[in-house]
């Protein structure tokens, strides 16, 4: 039997990567991609909020870090802002988003779903968290598994 380490392929993991960081060069937003293949939790948001707070995504300082969380064997995904985005966003938000990333996963297109997402969630929030001149990066862009 052979151990799959990653989800991705590293040329769809560096492609997932450009793409936070393509999304970031738009925002003072952070975000991040975990991957895991089962959710521990019995609700996925449960799970998604567990891992966004392992990952120190609370810790931003406009608190506007965005997890998008995948657990490919369960077909499961969320995605979850801190408190600041909640803060200033409409509660449908991050549907759209969500909805397209759906039709992507029941195709089996797990890393167009993913980009997608990635790329949305940088154009939505720059409207609401503008680059700013002085912005750094706070998290990681890797993409952190479980």
């Amino acid at each position: 039997m052979i151990f799959k380490k990653h989800f991705f392929s590293e040329e769809k993991r560096k492609a997932i990567v450009q793409a936070i960081t393509n999304a970031e060069a738009m925002t003072s937003g952070e975000i991040r991609l975990h991957i895991e293949a089962n959710c521990k939790k019995e609700n996925v948001l449960d799970r998604a909020a567990e891992v966004f707070f392992q990952l120190k995504m609370n810790e931003t300082k406009d608190a506007n870090g965005v997890l998008i969380y995948l657990a490919h064997e369960d077909k499961k995904f969320a995605i979850i802002g801190d408190k600041g985005i909640d803060a200033v966003v409409p509660a449908s938000f991050w549907d759209g988003t969500k909805e397209v990333m759906s039709l992507h996963f029941h195709k089996g297109e797990f890393f167009e779903g993913i980009v997608f997402a990635i790329t949305e969630t940088g154009s939505h929030l720059k409207q609401y968290f503008p680059l700013q001149s002085n912005d750094k990066n706070e998290l990681s862009n890797e993409i952190s598994e479980g």
